[in-house]
């Protein structure tokens, strides 16, 4: 049986194991390891997930497939006050995917933005993460821009902004 239930600062460690497998198994073809590395500390300490949980308002949500967690997601909602739900991260382990736990997350994240009366979702991706990008089209979205954006260490993300309007 497939849950999904929210996150809090205990979950941190939960969400790091997940990370360090589904992160990396992601990135290992598009990124360089010093690439992955830097971005694994810049956006996964410890630290960073608490000031994102309770500075930044990241709300985290975990896919539980029986007692294990297979994934996660964090949204903000009317981020940069856009109006919008924005999807900050969104992963789940590569023996899980192709099951409907993408599909799951994605529809908890349109259903919250609708209770936080935002009008659209939207996303990051790497240019390069095509199987992310298929997923995006069929699930509804649609590039809306392109965005480089300066990471620190000499590192860039190189990204699609991708949005989906809520009825």
């Amino acid at each position: 049986m497939l849950n999904i239930i929210s996150a809090n600062i205990s979950d941190i460690p939960t969400i790091q194991s997940v990370a360090s497998c589904a992160w990396v198994h992601t990135f290992k073809v598009i990124l360089s390891d010093s690439q992955i590395t830097y971005m694994m500390q810049l956006m996964y300490s410890y630290e960073s997930l608490c000031e994102q949980i309770e500075i930044q308002h990241h709300r985290y949500f975990l896919a539980k497939w029986q007692d294990t967690v297979v994934g996660y997601m964090s949204i903000e909602h009317n981020c940069e006050n856009s109006g919008n739900t924005k999807i900050h991260k969104a992963y789940i382990l590569p023996e899980k995917q192709q099951k409907g736990i993408g599909k799951l997350l994605f529809s908890v994240a349109e259903a919250k933005a609708k209770e936080a009366g935002d009008t659209a979702i939207y996303l990051n991706v790497n240019k390069n993460n095509t199987n992310a990008i298929a997923f995006y089209n069929r699930i509804g979205f649609s590039i809306i821009r392109e965005e480089v954006i300066d990471i620190g260490n000499g590192f860039v993300m190189d990204d699609f902004v991708f949005e989906k309007t809520i009825l």
